[in-house]
């Protein structure tokens, strides 16, 4: 695994924190999530442009969206207890499908 795909986990990995930090701040009325949404979010995006000096966008972004999008749908059930539905489930597995598919044409 090149440097580039650590950087792509991190930016991953930084995004889906920023994310659960928004659902935590409380519309901002909460100070520590609040702040961290941007810290995370800076590391986020500072992760994601190194990871861009190797990695084609399509597969980065795709990547990067993907898995952020199921690692937050993910936390929603299981830590904040949103509903877990059919419809939702399939849905995390055609996002599978499509990141996939951006990917086996390289």
């Amino acid at each position: 695994m090149s440097i580039s795909w650590i950087y792509l986990i991190a930016a991953i990995l930084f995004e889906v924190s920023g994310t659960t930090c928004m659902k935590l701040s409380q519309g901002f009325t909460k100070i520590v999530p609040s702040v961290l949404i941007f810290v995370f979010y800076g590391f986020c995006f500072s992760f994601l442009t190194l990871a861009l000096k190797r990695i084609e966008v399509s597969v980065a972004y795709s990547v990067w969206a993907g898995l952020g999008t199921i690692l937050v749908a993910m936390i929603g059930m299981i830590w904040f207890r949103e509903s877990t539905t059919f419809t939702k489930l399939i849905s995390i597995a055609l996002i599978i499908i499509g990141v996939i598919g951006i990917n086996s044409n390289r």
